[in-house]
């Protein structure tokens, strides 16, 4: 575990750029990882930590779900900058899964199992596998009640170093970067567990 001053680091870090921020916390461990869910902006942490480190382990928890055009762009991301891909999905098969809790709204019943079987269980095998000490992530301020609550700097309920380099950007930010840097956006991306664009998916709340 990587103990250090929350507060005094996301305030010294709070005008830096996320390349600032990555380069900082890379000198603190090399057991790390990044996650995604190659969503919408899932192109810009991607390519901003391969320049940064090649060989970083890529975590994705593929919901097995996904829209056809969210496993192509996973596909295009992880050829284009040759990304160490560490894959988790559920322990059942989709077809399981639809025959015995089927895909359930938010008011349905059987959300929750649908949230451990496909997210939360194969996160957490992640981490148990893994055992990283910094996290980076591309949460971001305004997104869900949750993430307002964080900041560039934050501890998971493991004890492990949580980055956000992007946490202050906006949508209009990212929007202008991916024009800047010629990046692809996701913008079929649909996450089965969120279902909103303001809830939370589970794994931030590990």
């Amino acid at each position: 575990m990587i103990n250090i001053d929350i507060e005094k680091y996301n305030k010294a870090l709070r005008y830096k750029t996320p390349d600032e921020i990555i380069k900082w916390a890379l000198t603190l461990s090399k057991n790390r990882i990044v996650t995604t869910s190659f969503g919408v902006y899932s192109s810009i942490l991607l390519s901003t930590m391969s320049k940064h480190d090649k060989d970083i382990k890529v975590v994705w928890c593929d919901t097995l779900f996904n829209e056809p055009s969210t496993y192509k762009h996973a596909a295009d991301l992880i050829e284009n900058y040759h990304l160490k891909i560490n894959k988790y999905h559920s322990l059942k098969t989709k077809e399981d899964i639809v025959a015995t809790i089927g895909l359930p709204s938010l008011e349905d019943d059987n959300h929750a199992e649908f949230s451990e079987i496909v997210k939360l269980e194969p996160f957490r095998r992640a981490l148990q596998e893994l055992q990283p000490d910094l996290w980076f992530t591309n949460i971001r301020v305004r997104q869900t009640e949750l993430r307002n609550k964080k900041d560039i700097l934050s501890y998971s309920k493991d004890g492990i170093l949580k980055i956000s380099p992007f946490y202050y950007w906006t949508d209009t930010d990212l929007d202008a970067y991916l024009v800047e840097h010629n990046l692809p956006k996701n913008h079929g991306y649909f996450d089965p567990i969120k279902a909103l664009q303001n809830r939370e998916c589970g794994i931030h709340l590990q």
